[in-house]
C-alpha cells in the first residue's frame, strides 16, 4: 500500500487536494442518534483501498442561475427560490428568474479559501425564520480571521435579527483550510466544522483550541449539556469531534441519523469520516497522504484510540459539498453519495452499502469546480459550479 502511495504522490500537485502554498489560490482542499465512539483500546477495522473512478454518459446539466463567480454555499426557501452565497461576501436570492442581492450580511475575511461559506436553513424554519451562515470572520484583535457562525432572518431584501453564535479563535493571516458546512441532525443539534488553519502540529489534536474540529450547538448557540468534553479543564466544550483537516463536506445520512463529513487530505488522503462523540480523526498523527514535497509526514496509517475513515481518495479529488440522495427522480442514485470535485471537475456518484463505498463513477465530467451539491425540494440534483453558477443534473 505504501508503494502504491508514493507512486501516485509523484503525480499529484499542490493543486490536487485543493490545498496551496500561496494563500491566493482558491482551491480547497443521549438519545442523540449521532454514533457513539466504540472501545478505542479495540482494533480499527481494515479500510478498504481506494477505488478507480469510472465514468458515466449518462448525465449533462442546464443552467439554472448564471452568471456567479464563487458560489460557495446554497439553500432552498420554502416557496423553492434560492439563498446563495458567493465567496466575496455577496449574499443573492434567486426568485422569479431574478437575482436578488441581500444586503446585511456579515463582514468577511476574504482571503484564500475564506470568505463567505456555507448557508443552510433552520429546520423548522417556516416557523422560526433562522438561516444560519459560516463565513470567515475578522472579529476580534488580531489580524487576519477565522471561522464563525451567524443566523440571521430575511426581512424583504435584507438580513435582520443577526446573531453570531461561534467565532473561532486566534484569527490568523493563514489563507487555507476555514472549513466549513453545516448540518442539523435529527434532534435539531448545529454541527459544523472548521478547518485547522494550516496549523496541523497546533491545533487538530489540542482540544483546548479551536479548528481540526467538529463542533455542536444548540440551535441559539449554547452549549449542550452533553457535549463530550463539557467540564473538562480547558477544553473548548461546542468540540463534538476532533483530528480533523479541513471539511467542506457535511451531511446529515438520514438512514442513520448520524453526521458524516468528509475532508481534503494533504498531497493524497481525501477522507470520508462518520462524525462520533468525542472521537479523534488522527490528523496528522495518521493520515494517507503526504507532504507537497512528497516526503512522509507519518508513517502511521491507522491508531488505536483514533478512528478510521470509512472511504479514502488517492489520487485527491478536492471534494467540495455532500449530499445524499432520496430523490425518486433519478431512482438510479438514490440511496447513495453525490461529491463535488474541485480538482478535477467532476460531480463524483459513490455507491453506498452501508457505511462502505463500493464503487465510483463521474457525472458530468469536466463541467467545471463543483462547490457544491443539494438535493432540492422538487427532487431535481443542483450544484454550484464556479465561474458558472448554479446548475440542474438532467438525463442525456
Amino acid at each position: 500500500m505504501k508503494n502504491y502511495i508514493a507512486s501516485i504522490g509523484i503525480l499529484l500537485s499542490v493543486y490536487a487536494c485543493g490545498d496551496s502554498k500561496s494563500e491566493s489560490d482558491l482551491s480547497e482542499n443521549t438519545n442523540d442518534p449521532v454514533a457513539e465512539p466504540g472501545d478505542t483500546s479495540e482494533e480499527n477495522q481494515q479500510v478498504p483501498d481506494p477505488i478507480e473512478a469510472g465514468v458515466s454518459n449518462a448525465y449533462g446539466f442546464e443552467m439554472v442561475v448564471e452568471g456567479l463567480n464563487i458560489p460557495w454555499g446554497f439553500t432552498f426557501m420554502p416557496d423553492k427560490s434560492i439563498l446563495i452565497t458567493e465567496k466575496n461576501g455577496d449574499i443573492i436570492h434567486f426568485k422569479n428568474g431574478e437575482k436578488i442581492q441581500i444586503s446585511g450580511g456579515p463582514e468577511v475575511y476574504d482571503r484564500g479559501q475564506g470568505g463567505l461559506l456555507d448557508v443552510v436553513l433552520h429546520p423548522e424554519y417556516e416557523s422560526n425564520g433562522w438561516i444560519y451562515f459560516s463565513y470567515a470572520s475578522p472579529e476580534g484583535s488580531a489580524d487576519g480571521g477565522n471561522t464563525a457562525i451567524m443566523r440571521a432572518k430575511l426581512e424583504g431584501n435584507e438580513l435582520t435579527s443577526k446573531e453570531v453564535l461561534y467565532k473561532a479563535s486566534p484569527n490568523t493571516t493563514k489563507g487555507q483550510h476555514f472549513g466549513s458546512r453545516i448540518a442539523f441532525n435529527k434532534n435539531g443539534y448545529l454541527f459544523f466544522s472548521a478547518g485547522e488553519r494550516g496549523e496541523r502540529d497546533v491545533n487538530p489534536q489540542d482540544i483546548s483550541r479551536d479548528n481540526g474540529k467538529v463542533y455542536r450547538l444548540n440551535d441559539d448557540g449554547s452549549i449542550p449539556s452533553d457535549n463530550p468534553f463539557v467540564g473538562e479543564e480547558n477544553a473548548v466544550e461546542a468540540i463534538y469531534s476532533y483530528g480533523h483537516r479541513n471539511p467542506q463536506g457535511m451531511i446529515l445520512n438520514p438512514e442513520t441519523g448520524e453526521i458524516w463529513v468528509h475532508e481534503h487530505g494533504p498531497k493524497g488522503g481525501d477522507e470520508i469520516n462518520v462524525v462520533e462523540k468525542g472521537a479523534n480523526y488522527g490528523w496528522p498523527v495518521v493520515t494517507y497522504g503526504e507532504n507537497y514535497s512528497g516526503t512522509p509526514i507519518t508513517d502511521e496509517r491507522s491508531k488505536p484510540g483514533m478512528k478510521d475513515p470509512i472511504f479514502y481518495w488517492l489520487p485527491s479529488i478536492a471534494p467540495s459539498g455532500f449530499a445524499y440522495v432520496t430523490s425518486e427522480k433519478f431512482p438510479e442514485l438514490k440511496g447513495n453519495l453525490l461529491v463535488g470535485s474541485l480538482k478535477f471537475q467532476y460531480l463524483e456518484l459513490l455507491e453506498l452499502d452501508g457505511k462502505k463505498i463500493t464503487k465510483r463513477t463521474k457525472l458530468i465530467d469536466g463541467a467545471g469546480r463543483m462547490r457544491d451539491v443539494r438535493q432540492g425540494p422538487d427532487g431535481d440534483i443542483y450544484v454550484a459550479i464556479e465561474g458558472k453558477g448554479i446548475a440542474k443534473l438532467t438525463n442525456k
